[in-house]
């Protein structure tokens, strides 16, 4: 099985905010640019520490969202690689919330405390409003995981990561619906297991 170097987008003014995105589209904000270029920095010294010797040789996948897009971007720039040297698969885009994307998780706390409650039970298999579950985003991850032939970087979602955690890492489902998905970041996925390497520095 592949090794995948996964890093989530940089930060979005809804992200900053508490707001769902979903499949909705937002841009980077300034602080989400400077995380993407950490995280460039972080995957040169995590791929030169697992013995990959050419960054230029290693492939790149992404969500085709475009918070993600410029994400990618920045880090290949940061890099000295060619910006658009990457391949993009829908398939990897993030949850969808649905009727939720654009709100706040206290306002839908508030405003729909059975469903909130629900959620909290079971928060793989939840699926909101006109959106998706974590179950249900399985498949398609799991079809592109498939495809994988490879050692690649991609970059993609809270939600991506999650379900790649179990796809791929053999993480219970519960638990990786729980973890915490940070920006800034590399996280290492293989069959031996799913670790955020050691922090190069935080925006």
């Amino acid at each position: 099985m592949p090794v995948l170097y996964f890093i989530r987008h940089g930060e979005t003014d809804w992200n900053r905010e508490g707001r769902l995105q979903g499949q909705t589209e937002t841009s980077l904000n300034a602080r989400g640019r400077r995380q993407a270029a950490i995280a460039g920095a972080h995957l040169s010294a995590v791929a030169a520490a697992d013995g990959v010797a050419d960054l230029a040789a290693l492939p790149f996948h992404a969500s085709p969202m475009a918070r993600t897009r410029e994400t990618v971007e920045i880090i290949r720039a940061g890099l000295g690689l060619p910006p658009d040297g990457y391949t993009t698969d829908a398939r990897l885009k993030e949850i969808r919330f649905g009727a939720w994307e654009g709100r706040r998780w206290a306002d839908i706390r508030d405003r729909e405390p059975g469903r909130a409650r629900a959620r909290n039970r079971d928060r793989w298999r939840f699926e909101p409003p006109d959106g998706e579950s974590y179950a249900a985003m399985l498949d398609r991850v799991s079809a592109w995981l498939g495809s994988v032939r490879e050692d690649l970087c991609v970059v993609a979602h809270g939600g991506t990561a999650r379900v790649l955690m179990v796809a791929l890492a053999g993480v219970p489902p519960e638990e990786a619906a729980h973890r915490e998905i940070w920006q800034g970041k590399v996280l290492r996925l293989s069959a031996h297991g799913a670790e955020w390497l050691p922090d190069a520095g935080h925006a």
